[in-house]
């Protein structure tokens, strides 16, 4: 199972979290969440459009890794097919840079600060 990087003061730390739910499916993990069963660490592809509409409440803002980002896998080959080469094109067309999938930490902060004052 992929650890949960943290970024703190000397840099960044992963840990292995305790899960009551495990699955190879983004879009499961995301409902999952939203539906209050757990805590996720969700890609901002994933959890973005939820968080600015004030489904999801992200957390620990302060640890978030910029880094992490959307990766493509496909086997390992000589000669990659076409249509997995035009796809990837696509997909980095559509998702770099593209305000609509990404949040700036400006934006994470002002939400997880929204969350806990309507927590109370």
């Amino acid at each position: 199972m992929i650890p949960w990087r943290i970024k703190t003061e000397k840099g960044f730390e992963e840990h292995q979290i305790e899960r009551s739910l495990c699955v190879n499916d983004e879009e499961l993990e995301t409902q999952a969440v939203l539906a209050g069963h757990v805590m996720g660490q969700l890609t901002a592809v994933a959890a973005a459009s939820h968080i600015r509409t004030g489904r999801l409440v992200p957390l620990l803002t302060q640890h978030v890794d910029e880094q992490v980002g959307t990766f493509i896998y496909y086997g390992s080959r000589s000669a990659q097919p076409a249509r997995a080469r035009a796809f990837i094109d696509l997909a980095v067309k559509r998702l770099a840079g593209n305000s609509e999938w990404v949040l700036t930490a400006k934006e994470l902060h002002a939400a997880e600060a929204k969350g806990r004052k309507a927590a109370g």
